[in-house]
């Protein structure tokens, strides 16, 4: 049975991603992502309209990927350091380097489901800081969160010889088990 709506954003992780000079990407092992409130991408891209003879003679579609916000209780420590490139002083003290260079990254994450629980990668994934942000506390205590502004584009798959953006897995697939072991890399193409 396939779902007919997603719910619960769940089980996020994140994998450091090394990009050679192809857009060919390794992986570091994924580590967790505690505290993941909303994903929001919007799929970039557009068509393109040839006319000719008085019609739509040709229509072409670009796929750039998403962006949107992923908002979390907090940003892991972990993410700060190994995508932003924060580093800690020698009294344990974290500080934003300003000439941090970001990396890129593959994001991984579940949707519950009525059915399949559809788990998902985004193969390059690149980050903003998040913004400062706080409230003063009232009659009752508001968690505040931090929201990241995300970028997702392709890399190339050499086994495939294609650029791909994103991977998704249903439960009862042959990789679902171990999705968040390591990043899905495709090998083949099914007939």
């Amino acid at each position: 049975m396939a779902n007919k709506v997603k719910y619960g954003l769940q089980n996020v992780y994140y994998a450091v991603a090394t990009i050679d000079s192809n857009n060919v990407a390794t992986y570091g092992t994924p580590k967790p992502w505690k505290g993941a409130v909303n994903l929001s991408l919007d799929a970039e891209g557009g068509t393109t309209k040839f006319r000719a003879d008085n019609i739509d003679y040709w229509i072409g579609q670009s796929n750039n990927g998403y962006s949107g916000d992923f908002e979390s209780a907090l940003i892991p420590e972990d993410f700060r350091k190994d995508i932003l490139g924060d580093i800690t002083d020698i009294n344990g003290i974290d500080l934003e380097d300003a000439g941090a260079k970001t990396k890129y990254f593959a994001l991984l994450f579940q949707f519950e489901g009525d059915a399949t629980n559809t788990r998902h990668v985004m193969y390059k994934c690149s980050a903003t800081r998040p913004s400062v942000t706080g409230a003063t506390t009232d009659e009752e205590i508001e968690p505040q969160t931090e929201t990241l502004t995300l970028t997702a584009t392709a890399i190339h798959n050499e086994s495939l010889n294609k650029d791909i953006v994103k991977a998704r897995c249903a439960e009862g697939e042959t990789p679902y088990a171990t999705w968040f072991d390591a990043v899905y890399e495709a090998s083949t193409i099914s007939a």
